[in-house]
């Protein structure tokens, strides 16, 4: 019976505006195998399920897996049956693709939203996975996020929750997409960088490397508006450990230090005994991983 439940593997799937990746997961996590096509266009549900379905076949041709998650990129419903909007796909509103999914493959599925996928993945093979409590950061065009209580996703009451770069960071700052004002997403997503200094991230970063005076002012007074941001984070969740990915943290060495300094000047001390402050580890491939997470999850829920 063992060497039966240790031979099963899942699908994880990561759908985004560009491209779809899928891999295959055996139990303890290793990826037996991965792909990656373009996501269709227009990129219509029907389309999408009929690519996403061709590929399942090609990845999993004998039907070894036994449970399909999915990452779609923008909210799913609490039960983690429907892309209730899917940003950057055409014509996705409350779009019940694990039903649909099921329908297809004769296996059960599981959707959630991609950063949360994301966190998932990090917590469970990644940065975080020495720990049961976590949030991770994702900055990159804008900021996202994602909760792990007690080694499991956190998504609130309707499925919306961990979004965590739509808090308030300063009442009085820039309009948010979110119809919030200086939310932290509006001081530390990639288009603030851009409108704060003119330049992209990567270029502040070679010119830090390099000991450009200015850059490594911009890259401290950074990550002090993250701190602040994270001093909210911590005082409601006291997690073990603060994970940050995206495109951004590749300048981590730069903006970490001033981080810490905020967070020991804002949180008390026993608000933050022993938090670990860390950089992810998975890359792009987090979505797909904790898509599978999820998936196992799905499968041994029944």
């Amino acid at each position: 019976m063992s060497n039966e439940i240790s031979s099963l593997q899942v699908l994880g799937i990561d759908l985004g505006g560009t491209a779809i990746k899928l891999g295959r997961f055996t139990q303890e996590g290793k990826c037996v195998q991965s792909m990656s096509l373009p996501t269709p266009q227009p990129s219509t549900p029907e389309a999408v399920l009929g690519a996403m379905v061709a590929a399942i076949v090609d990845l999993d041709p004998e039907q070894k897996a036994v449970a399909i998650g999915v990452g779609t990129p923008g909210p799913a419903d609490a039960t983690g049956r429907i892309a209730r909007v899917a940003i950057n796909l055409d014509g996705w509103h409350d779009i019940p693709l694990a039903d649909w999914l099921e329908a297809k493959t004769d296996r059960p599925a599981v959707v959630a939203n991609d950063a949360n996928c994301a966190g998932l993945g990090e917590a469970w093979l990644g940065a975080g996975r020495w720990y049961r409590n976590l949030i991770l950061l994702t900055l990159g065009t804008g900021v996202g996020g994602a909760i792990i209580l007690d080694g499991k996703l956190f998504t609130g009451h309707h499925g919306t929750a961990g979004e965590l770069g739509l808090i308030t960071l300063n009442p009085d700052g820039p309009p948010c997409n979110s119809g919030n004002q200086g939310s932290l997403e509006q001081y530390v997503s990639v288009q603030a960088i851009r409108r704060c200094t003119g330049l992209e991230p990567d270029e502040l970063g070679a010119l830090a490397l390099a000991g450009d005076p200015k850059a490594l002012e911009f890259w401290q007074s950074y990550g002090q508006d993250l701190g602040a941001g994270l001093a909210s984070l911590i005082y409601v969740l006291t997690p073990e450990a603060i994970v940050i990915g995206g495109g951004v943290s590749a300048s981590a060495d730069f903006f970490f230090p001033s981080i810490w300094s905020a967070i020991e000047k804002r949180v008390l001390p026993s608000s933050r005994a022993g938090l670990q402050l860390l950089r992810a580890e998975l890359g792009n491939q987090a979505g797909i991983v904790g898509a599978a997470k999820l998936a196992w999850q799905r499968y041994q829920e029944g």
